[in-house]
């Protein structure tokens, strides 16, 4: 009986993110209860693998007695304190840890709650940067085509992607815009896409760099735009040309970070160091919210000396900044990679994982392109294989083909016409077959092979 009153109160109460509930209430909700390894496990008893890390956060699995047994013991000692005018234990034992893991130069760490805030701490500290730098009229950011960098006021204003952010414009400050180097999506060699894009951004800080505060964007993958992968050199080639024309750089490592791409940051594939960079989801292994904003000596000076009347403090904060639970999963999180030797050891199920898309998906008629890097995948689905031509939102493709593997026990959530794997990176071969080979079975039993 409970079981049908949650599912009921669940239609009834509870608004769902970037859901239209019109259509969530036609089906039966799946309501998890619990969590095994890679497997979420619903009020029914029914299993799914958990192919998308529940939203490209969970790192080790779920319901992992190390970190059950971190936030148990934190919470046996406090559970929260602010960091405005205190300070904590393991609010200071992480920001050593992260530093220390981080590219080479970022010091300095603000916490705050998700990704869209820590992106909203980047855009703030920026923009005050430059304030307290005496250049005034450096307000404006450079965004990619397609960007996504969270859903607050700030966050939405530099993201690109318009069915999720048009609606909002009127409440969006203005930015500069330049085309996202999508090879799969370029005329032309992976080569020419890179500098096609790089030549755009140049064009941009050549006219208007005086007026520009940073370039944000994701390094390597643009996750949400349909695991855009960036051609190899592109990232290191934009932070050249920040240095060009004396902009920063701000990194969302928020969905890119611990390990997704093989390294603890994708910026290390390209010894790329940013001025500021985000990161959360990964961070606590997918089990609280919490986030950081790093940044160099160089942004942090700035904001250094003077009495409370000079206007440098940072004035930003968040009732839960640098929360105790957090932080101490986090240095759980942290400490297990150590011990398991990752994200180095990871390399060889990051190249088992493509064998095995390769060999299921490849030669499927509307696959495209099957692109991304490490564990961040992205499987392109299109009407024609020789044409590209593709699938629209419209065509509710990717929904129909995800909504069929969800049935064969496999949970995942796509991009439009862009089916989505991001697993728990503690995912072994044997569910990756299961994974790869479910993915195949539903998109051939809706489309075809």
């Amino acid at each position: 009986m409970m079981k049908k009153v949650l599912k009921e109160w669940d239609k009834k109460y509870v608004w769902h993110p970037f859901t239209q509930m019109a259509e969530y209430v036609k089906h039966e909700p799946i309501v998890i209860e619990r969590g095994e390894g890679c497997w979420l496990i619903d009020i029914d008893g029914k299993r799914y693998l958990d192919a998308v890390g529940s939203v490209w956060c969970n790192v080790h699995g779920h319901n992992v007695k190390e970190l059950n047994e971190a936030i148990i013991e934190q919470v046996n000692k406090i559970a929260h304190s602010t960091l405005l005018g205190l300070a904590n234990v393991p609010s200071i034992l992480l920001a050593k840890e992260v530093v220390d893991i981080a590219p080479e130069g970022l010091n300095h760490v603000f916490y705050s709650d998700d990704g869209s805030t820590a992106m909203e701490v980047a855009l703030k500290m920026a923009y005050q940067y430059w304030q307290l730098k005496g250049e005034k009229r450096r307000t404006k950011f450079v965004k990619l085509e397609e960007a996504y960098h969270g859903d607050t006021i700030g966050s939405v204003s530099i993201g690109g992607i318009d069915l999720f952010h048009s609606m909002f414009r009127e409440l969006m400050f203005e930015t500069f815009k330049i085309p996202a180097p999508h090879p799969y999506r370029f005329e032309g060699t992976a080569e020419e896409c890179k500098n096609y894009s790089l030549s755009k951004l140049e064009e941009i800080l050549k006219e208007r760099g005086d007026e520009i505060a940073a370039v944000v964007m994701e390094p390597l993958v643009q996750a949400a735009a349909g695991i855009i992968a960036h051609p190899e050199g592109f990232l290191r080639g934009v932070r050249e040309l920040c240095d060009k024309y004396g902009v920063l750089l701000i990194l969302d490592e928020v969905a890119t970070g611990f390990g997704k791409t093989g390294k603890w940051f994708a910026c290390q594939h390209e010894k790329v160091t940013p001025d500021i960079m985000a990161i959360s989801k990964g961070l606590t292994a997918g089990y609280m919210p919490l986030a950081i904003t790093l940044a160099t000596d160089e942004v942090y000076d700035a904001f250094w000396g003077g009495d409370y009347g000079s206007g440098k403090t940072f004035f930003h904060g968040h009732t839960f900044t640098g929360n105790q639970l957090g932080c101490a999963v986090a240095l759980k999180n942290i400490e297990l990679f150590k011990r398991k030797g990752w994200p180095e050891g990871l390399k060889g199920k990051i190249d088992y994982l493509w064998k095995r898309l390769k060999e299921e998906l490849s030669e499927l008629k509307h696959v495209g392109d099957i692109r991304g890097k490490g564990f961040m995948v992205g499987i392109e689905l299109v009407k024609d294989k020789r044409t590209k031509e593709g699938f629209s939102w419209k065509d509710d493709v990717g929904r129909r083909i995800s909504r069929r593997i969800v049935e064969k026990g496999v949970f995942t959530r796509p991009l439009g016409p862009v089916l989505v794997i991001m697993p728990p990176l503690a995912i072994s071969e044997e569910e990756i077959d299961f994974m790869v080979k479910t993915y195949r079975d539903a998109i051939v039993e809706v489309l075809g092979n």
